[in-house]
């Protein structure tokens, strides 16, 4: 009787563990993760023709919470904010770089990725963050939804921030003579740039007040503005400065950044110059 109920009880059990493993072979199969892939829309066909194939960009505009500081009020650009954006970035970054330093060159060196933000990333001392570079391989653009193509003082500050950080990337790739720079105007740095008026930071030999952040800064800030400004813009800047040696220190600041394109890219930096700016006004008056 024993040897019975034995035999029954391991029989029921082993029919308990046999529809238990069927059961979890069910689940194991019946997965709930989505593998399809998404459609592509035609603003993300558009990206890949003109950014990610040729360039091997990758532009992200969906929200992305790996891609943001989550400790930031930020949120994704309007869809037909978008590809505005882009055409911009695209006419006056890149062709002009390709025109003047060669189809190869953006190529070559460039961020891997763009992470467009719809709004403003403000800080807690009252300044906000126009544009990150991240290692050299991505930049975060802001206000994507506040360009207005047609302002050139908007595109103007908009396209600064990309040539900024771009400025960055070709420095990590090639460094420029920081000991140089160093020499001529030590003493106007300062962590507290954001205090400082524009005007009076250009009386001590800088273009912009955030240029004082440091010598790294100071050269991209320095770069960009050039290439963002005409010619006769840039030398109504230089006119402005009532402190002659200021005025030398910039222009001393200015050979160091053409000498720098010139050797370790063989890019013409006025002739960059230009192309930027015809490409401004091309871009503002479509």
């Amino acid at each position: 009787m024993k040897i019975l109920n034995l035999h029954k009880t391991i029989a029921i059990l082993a029919g308990v563990v046999l529809f238990t493993a069927c059961a979890h072979e069910d689940q194991l199969t019946d997965s709930q993760l989505d593998y399809s892939i998404p459609l592509k829309t035609d603003l993300d066909k558009w990206i890949d023709n003109g950014f990610l194939n040729p360039y091997n960009i990758k532009v992200y505009y969906e929200w992305d919470q790996n891609l943001v500081d989550n400790s930031r009020y930020l949120f994704p650009p309007a869809v037909n904010k978008v590809q505005p954006a882009l055409e911009v970035v695209k006419q006056i970054w890149i062709d002009s770089y390709t025109t003047i330093g060669g189809t190869d060159f953006v190529k070559k060196i460039a961020p891997r990725e763009f992470v467009l933000v719809g709004g403003m990333n403000l800080n807690t001392n009252g300044t906000r963050t126009l544009g990150l570079a991240e290692g050299g391989q991505r930049v975060t653009l802001f206000q994507v939804d506040d360009l207005n193509r047609s302002s050139r003082a908007e595109v103007t500050e908009f396209i600064h921030t990309i040539q900024h950080e771009y400025v960055h990337i070709l420095n990590q790739n090639n460094p420029f003579d920081v000991q140089a720079w160093s020499k001529l105007t030590p003493s106007g740095y300062t962590s507290s740039w954001y205090t400082e008026d524009e005007e009076d930071s250009r009386e001590l030999g800088f273009v912009t007040s955030y240029a004082r952040l440091n010598v790294y800064e100071d050269f991209a800030e320095t770069a960009s503005m050039i290439l963002t400004s005409s010619a006769a813009e840039y030398d109504d800047l230089l006119a402005s400065i009532s402190d002659p040696a200021a005025v030398a220190n910039i222009k001393k600041k200015e050979a160091i950044v053409v000498q720098y394109y010139k050797d370790r890219f063989n890019i013409d930096f006025y002739a960059l110059r230009d192309e930027a700016q015809k490409n401004t006004d091309a871009v503002i008056n479509d």
